[in-house]
């Protein structure tokens, strides 16, 4: 019988959620690099402690190794360049969409990662713990180290913040093409 501390084990237990452990860490560090070297680190603290590892939800486990990682990378040295998040790479085959839902996709998409981006980075923890890797309450409040009630309260206060931030970027965006539209438009005139 395979011991709990086996290679093997740890493989079958931690690795299926790789792609959660890096999510967290993106949304975290804000920079691709930083987010790889978190997970990598995480990943070898738990291999170095599973041993001490009892059982349960190894994806909370893991996920709150990953969290404890970035904060202290973050503490230790700021990121030193903001990657951009590549929703490619991170999204369902869009083969069979038409072109035109691929682009309204894709401006959705950066309008809310630069929204969640401006989030302070507790808010965009449990949001993205809730919202993308769609762990419960309980899990996030285990993952976090906070109480139920705390992370009840910040998630509500999350998306507040988020949905305030998409409705300023969303009214700076359409200024924005309201100028450029005028703009043009007195070129034009200019020129007749």
């Amino acid at each position: 019988m395979e011991e709990q501390t086996s290679p093997g084990n740890f493989e079958n237990s931690v690795l299926p959620h790789l792609d959660a452990a890096y999510n967290l860490a993106r949304w975290l560090t804000r920079n691709g690099q930083d987010a790889e070297d978190a997970v990598q680190e995480a990943c070898l603290r738990a291999f170095r402690f599973f041993g001490s590892f009892r059982g349960g939800d190894a994806r909370n486990w893991l996920l709150k190794i990953v969290r404890n990682t970035c904060y202290t990378q973050l503490q230790k040295n700021q990121p030193q360049e903001l990657a951009t998040f590549d929703e490619g790479i991170h999204s369902e085959d869009d083969g069979s969409m038409n072109p035109e839902t691929l682009l309204l996709r894709s401006a959705d998409s950066q309008l809310l990662r630069r929204a969640l981006e401006e989030l302070p980075m507790n808010f965009r923890e449990v949001l993205v713990l809730r919202e993308l890797e769609g762990l419960s309450y309980r899990e996030i409040a285990e993952v976090s180290n906070i109480p139920p009630g705390t992370v009840m309260s910040s998630l509500s206060r999350a998306r507040e913040r988020l949905r305030q931030s998409l409705t300023s970027l969303l009214s700076k965006d359409a200024a924005r093409e309201a100028s450029a539209s005028t703009d043009g438009h007195q070129r034009t005139d200019s020129i007749n």
